[in-house]
């Protein structure tokens, strides 16, 4: 589970996301973070790891959340699990406990 380029990407870009917020609003912050979820979602996607792609998608509803700000256990709900999510799927990802679905092999005889 070695970090590679774009992890130290990911990195830097939540560590200026953290400096920002000591600068910026709240949801300026929670909307910039979506925003860069995305884009290392279309990332992971695009190198082949739909998992973690899926992953951070999921922590774009995270973001989402905060924005949007529902009231109550709603928020804890669409927040926490967001994460949760998330994390599961990150971390299945790289240890590979998911199946590699760009590869596994259809068997649909349309060869």
């Amino acid at each position: 589970m070695a970090m590679d380029r774009f992890d130290i990407v990911a990195f830097t870009g939540f560590v200026g996301l953290v400096a920002a917020s000591t600068v910026l609003e709240g949801i300026v912050v929670a909307a910039a973070l979506g925003g860069f979820a995305l884009s290392l979602s279309s990332w992971r996607l695009h190198a082949g790891r739909p998992w973690e792609a899926l992953a951070w998608l999921a922590w774009v509803g995270a973001a989402v959340a905060l924005v949007v700000s529902p009231s109550g256990s709603a928020f804890l709900l669409a927040f926490f699990g967001c994460l949760l999510v998330g994390v599961g799927l990150f971390f299945g990802s790289r240890l590979g406990l998911l199946p590699d679905i760009w590869l596994a092999d259809r068997g649909d005889g349309a060869d």
